[in-house]
């Protein structure tokens, strides 16, 4: 039975409702300080996932070809171009509401919120856990990260942040159901190294949060496609 990822699509949609609600109720010095905490745990998440490597080398590679590709397709101009076009549609700014986020400072966290819920590892390792062995709790306790990371950004960004639910619930949906077809084709290595990609996106995509430097995170998704094909060509020919 699919639960996870209704839980934590819906974590995100109310969070993002409730931060653009309430707010201006919630301290400046609280806006300005979780923002910092949330990049530092993904840092963190990332710096534990790259921790299980198994083949650096073919890592490497898939990051390097994954981005290059990402930059053709320029998915995060689409992304960007998206993203105030769903700002326009969903915020209409009353004079008493704390949206102050810039066009630039919107589109650099909205992109790595994109990221951060629609892409971690533990959004991806939890949906797959969940349709192999029917256990949501790896979702359920992101769902928990969601709700105060979407509450707090939504306080700037507006309700736009409660449509990224949308992306994550079709993302975590479509592999809690490929889980059974895939699993027996994924061997412990391949995984390691999923992982470790999916970390360095997760490293990067904390950097920016922080305003530490504007990786282009969005673009370096396509990684994640191709990691466990090189891992397994590595993993055969070495």
């Amino acid at each position: 039975m699919l639960v996870g990822p209704i839980i934590n699509g819906a974590a995100i949609a109310i969070g993002g409702i409730l931060g653009a609600v309430l707010g201006r109720y919630i301290p400046a010095r609280v806006r300005e300080a979780l923002p910092m905490t949330f990049g530092c745990a993904s840092m963190g998440i990332g710096i534990a996932l790259i921790m299980k490597v198994n083949s650096i080398p073919a890592v490497v590679l898939s990051m390097l070809l994954g981005s290059l590709i990402g930059e053709l397709c320029q998915l995060e101009r689409g992304i960007e171009k998206l993203a105030l076009k769903l700002r326009k549609f969903v915020d209409k700014p009353k004079p008493d509401q704390v949206l102050i986020a810039s066009r630039e400072d919107f589109v650099e966290k909205y992109v790595a919120l994109v990221v951060l819920f629609c892409a971690s590892g533990m959004g991806i390792f939890g949906s797959l856990t969940e349709g192999i062995s029917g256990d949501p709790s790896l979702l359920i306790a992101k769902a928990f990260l969601d709700l105060f990371t979407a509450t707090i950004f939504a306080i700037t960004l507006g309700y736009a942040v409660s449509l990224i639910a949308i992306p994550q619930f079709i993302i975590q949906t479509i592999l809690f159901f490929l889980a059974i077809i895939i699993q027996p084709l994924i061997s412990a290595n391949m995984f390691a190294d999923f992982s470790a990609c999916g970390g360095m996106i997760m490293l990067a995509t904390g950097f920016r949060i922080c305003g530490i430097k504007s990786f282009p995170v969005a673009n370096m998704l396509f990684s994640l496609l191709i990691v466990m094909p090189i891992s397994a060509f590595w993993i055969t020919l070495f």
